[in-house]
């Protein structure tokens, strides 16, 4: 291992040894068809798809007919390949020989069997079929909405991640089968048709129906597939040679404007970043209305999105909602290069496509917007992440996936969050140049391909002269969160700190280091910054005694931090002094810290009680933090006689920063001002701020008899309150308005305020409300899941929903299906209620169910002791 440079002559680095990884990783390989994982198997490859499709959404039905070119590698008497709810009628392969077909509903596969085995080669096989068209959000699906008259209108969308494209068209669904498709859809005369490539022809079908041909797709992997039909308008735009759209419901196209601004100013930056032009001829986004689980989805040239999340509307949205579009669509556009153009092999390396398109949206992002301090404010992220990677049942970011339901299980913080956070760590550790240059050869190398993370690894070490892999699988292939521990000592006018890596845990319990390969960035005021690699015991040394020295600077590692007395002494005196994201980085691990049972809470009340004494925090990232720390000491001081003056302190923390931003806002305030101002209000309302709450009534009256009275920001928090602290009727307006609205945004902050109602009545009223058309069908286990964790009363959610299970379980996709239980479990500490999870057959349903549950259970018995530790600690506060 290299030791990198100082960059300071007043901090210095002292030898230290680097050991052998503790526990060996797995030497992963770069991609090979042949050993890459996956259920199907690897006799017979197709390369080009011909489909025609004919849907009916009015009685939710389709047929279709399909040729395929496929590459048959040795003689095989059966072809296999999937299928998941349809019916073939016929199979024959070079128009002349007849399969007998096999189904099988469970495995999810067809197979062809022919009486005499089919020769290597190339070969076309012709397939008819029936099946359903959905109304759960996966496969193809009908999804109906009301528009802004109020009209019911119908949308055919498909939604194929991980494996449903098997849904609609019988394939090879794993992702390394990359193929092209050239699809034909009769379709209703009204709708208007989009998928991955332009109209190639439209001809009609009698007075009602068209058939519409698209182009062929590049080579590309089956879930990137796409169609999506109904009453849609767009707004346009150019660049780099690519035509750009933004598609919504008609009458709402407009609202697709800051979307197409931010995809105009993104492709070519993303096309000098990866120095490979966007390689088709479209690029369309789609908003999709109300039921449509996925949230955003990368289809190749017809990217999809809940609506909320493509559309902006001046007048009716928030701030955050503004910031949000941005990001998601920088995301996705991302993945038009890492997901699309290059795709991983296999499930198992989902973190190639999702941690770097996480990370990606956030430095174009900051790159566009850099007031919105992007960065500093993604220690949120962190800290969600590593809450989940600081339990017993986390995973490595490359985890083995079997088959779909535990690839739908993989999509979680862990591929998300810890994903972006590692690949920020290792540009920082590279430099910016030399990780760009090697994403640049990594994706010259492998377009049209599909990879491993070792392609990758091994494309950043050809351009940076690093042994890449050794540390960046240290991340990868590894779970859970390095601790590095701080002891320093003073002697002769000098400060020796010595660093000892180990592993941070949520329960407590004292492990060791796997033997991480930790980049580190270690500085503070007047101190300079030292650059290393930790692998093992270190030193470091600054001039002086008490020096206030930070590890983690800027916040752009993956690792926690615990420091002795006199170091933590010396980082409090100097608090003020270190930059925003040092300052969340240092209350974020020391809040965590105490969670663990491995320091006091008055560590983190030191903190507060600093930024206090200097006038108040007023930057976002921290603000930020510190809501998520008293608002989460509050939830779990629920029934203690100590939660009013915990209370009282915690409000005098957030009172500088309201009377900074108030409820009105300032005229050319900044972005993430107002993005802030709403959080403060909630926050304080949810620490029994009386003159918050009592504001926050009136304005609801107002807003109760005139929609336009209160800003879009604070009808979310504002409503919130109405709901919580009991206003008569605010359950019932709320829940009209959620009925009434035909607006996906101004329904989900609605439905944030159902949730948080406390009273027993009302919550039964939420739980009926889920299941009875209040929510789609994508968003009932979120919903539910909020009901459970902010009503406060999990307990009375668990019961409520397992009478009515058999009614809830038809609206669910198969991953919310595993996830429905669990996820109101997770928010309990009564033993009863872990135990009937844990017992409940739908537990053990599948894979996916069984790593849910685990999470969950894990999550709520470390809850339990943080509670327990919360309760002592205000006990004394």
């Amino acid at each position: 291992m290299r030791r990198l440079l100082v960059f300071s002559s007043l901090l210095t680095t002292l030898p230290f040894s680097l050991p052998a990884l503790a526990s060996p990783t797995r030497a992963e390989t770069i991609f090979s068809f042949d050993t890459t994982p996956g259920e199907l198997p690897k006799t017979v490859v197709p390369s080009a798809y011909m489909i025609d499709l004919v849907t009916d959404p009015a009685h939710l039905t389709l047929s279709g007919r399909e040729t395929v070119t496929i590459e048959v590698r040795a003689a095989t008497s059966s072809i296999t390949l999937n299928q998941a709810g349809l019916t073939l009628s016929a199979a024959t392969l070079d128009s002349a020989r007849t399969a007998t077909v096999t189904e099988d509903q469970a495995a999810q596969t067809v197979t062809l069997h022919f009486p005499a085995p089919v020769a290597p080669g190339r070969h076309v096989l012709t397939l008819a079929w029936s099946g359903p068209i959905l109304t759960t959000p996966n496969g193809i699906y009908r999804d109906d909405y009301r528009d802004a008259a109020g009209k019911t209108r119908q949308m055919l969308v498909t939604q194929f991640e991980v494996a449903d494209a098997r849904r609609m068209f019988p394939c090879w669904d794993e992702p390394a089968f990359k193929a092209t498709f050239q699809l034909n859809v009769t379709m209703p005369f009204e709708m208007t048709p989009l998928s991955n490539m332009p109209v190639l022809g439209v001809s009609h079908q009698g007075a009602a129906t068209k058939r519409v041909s698209f182009r062929p797709t590049p080579r590309m992997s089956t879930y990137l597939l796409a169609l999506v039909a109904g009453d849609l308008e767009r707004v346009s735009g150019e660049t780099d040679g690519v035509s750009v759209s933004v598609y919504a419901p008609a009458g709402r196209e407009d609202q697709g404007r800051h979307a197409l601004s931010a995809a105009l100013a993104l492709l070519p930056y993303y096309d000098d970043y990866f120095a490979v032009h966007y390689p088709l001829p479209k690029l369309d986004m789609v908003a999709i209305p109300g039921n449509y689980e996925a949230g955003a989805m990368e289809n190749w040239g017809l990217l999809t999105f809940i609506d909320n999340d493509l559309l902006y509307d001046p007048a009716t949205s928030s701030a955050a909602t503004k910031e949000l579009v941005y990001e998601v669509v920088a995301h996705e556009m991302a993945h038009q290069w890492s997901g699309d153009l290059v795709t991983m092999g296999w499930w198992d390396n989902l973190w190639l496509n999702e941690g770097f398109a996480s990370w990606m949206e956030c430095k174009a992002t900051d790159r566009m917007n850099p007031a919105w301090q992007i960065w500093p404010r993604q220690h949120a992220t962190r800290e969600k992440t590593m809450a989940m990677d600081g339990l017993a049942s986390t995973h490595p970011i490359q985890q083995p996936v079997k088959g779909p339901s535990d690839a739908d299980a993989a999509f979680d913080d862990i591929s998300y969050g810890k994903g972006e956070l590692v690949i920020r760590m290792i540009e920082d550790w590279l430099g910016e140049d030399h990780f760009r240059d090697g994403m640049r050869r990594y994706m010259a190398a492998h377009a049209y391909g599909s990879t491993t993370s070792a392609d990758l690894w091994q494309a950043l070490s050809a351009v940076s002269a690093q042994d890449v892999g050794a540390v960046a699988r240290s991340f990868t292939t590894q779970p859970g969160i390095p601790l590095v521990r701080v002891a320093s000592s003073c002697a002769n006018g000098r400060t020796v700190y010595h660093l000892d890596p180990s592993r941070f845990t949520l329960d407590g319990r004292d492990a060791e280091s796997p033997g991480w390969r930790i980049p580190v960035v270690a500085g503070g005021p007047g101190l300079g910054t030292s650059r290393l690699v930790l692998g093992g015991h270190a030193t470091l040394e600054a001039s002086g005694c008490a020096a206030p020295l930070k590890l983690n600077l800027g916040e752009s590692g993956y690792y926690r931090v615990a420091y002795d007395d006199a170091a933590f002494t010396a980082l409090n005196r100097a608090l003020t002094r270190f930059a925003p994201a040092d300052r969340a980085n240092l209350l974020g691990d020391q809040f965590a810290l105490f969670e663990a049972g491995q320091a006091p809470l008055a560590r983190s009340v030191a903190l507060l009680n600093t930024l206090e004494a200097a006038g108040g925090e007023r930057n976002i990232a921290v603000v930020e933090e510190l809501i998520a720390e008293l608002t989460s000491l509050d939830h779990d001081a629920a029934g203690s006689p100590h939660r009013p003056a915990f209370e009282a302190w915690a409000r005098r923390s957030l009172a500088p920063v309201f009377k900074q931003l108030g409820w009105t806002p300032r005229p050319g305030e900044t972005l993430v001002d107002t993005i802030l101002r709403p959080e403060v209000i909630d926050a304080l309302g949810r620490l029994g701020d009386a003159a918050v709450i009592d504001g926050a009534r009136r304005r609801f009256a107002a807003w109760r008899a005139d929609p336009s009275a209160l800003r879009p920001d604070q009808v979310g928090p504002v409503a919130g309150m109405a709901v919580r602290t009991g206003l008569p009727g605010a359950w019932e307006t709320v829940a009209a308005r959620v009925k009434a609205s035909t607006s996906t945004e101004e329904k989900a902050r609605l439905l944030d305020a159902l949730s948080q109602a406390r009273d027993p009545a009302s919550i039964r009223r939420n739980v009926a409300f889920a299941y009875g058309g209040g929510v789609p069908n994508g968003r009932i286990v979120s919903f539910l899941g909020d009901v459970a964790e902010s009503s406060e009363q999990p307990d009375l959610v668990w019961s409520l929903v397992k009478a009515q299970e058999a009614t809830i379980r038809p609206h669910l996709t198969p991953g919310s299906t595993d996830k429905l239980l669990p996820r109101i479990a997770a928010a309990s500490i009564d033993p009863a209620t872990l135990a009937a999870l844990a017992t409940d057959p739908a537990a053990t349903r599948s894979p996916g169910a069984r790593i849910a549950t685990q999470r969950a259970l894990e999550t709520a018995r470390t809850h339990q002791a943080v509670v327990t530790r919360v309760l002592k600690e205000l006990a004394s506060f």
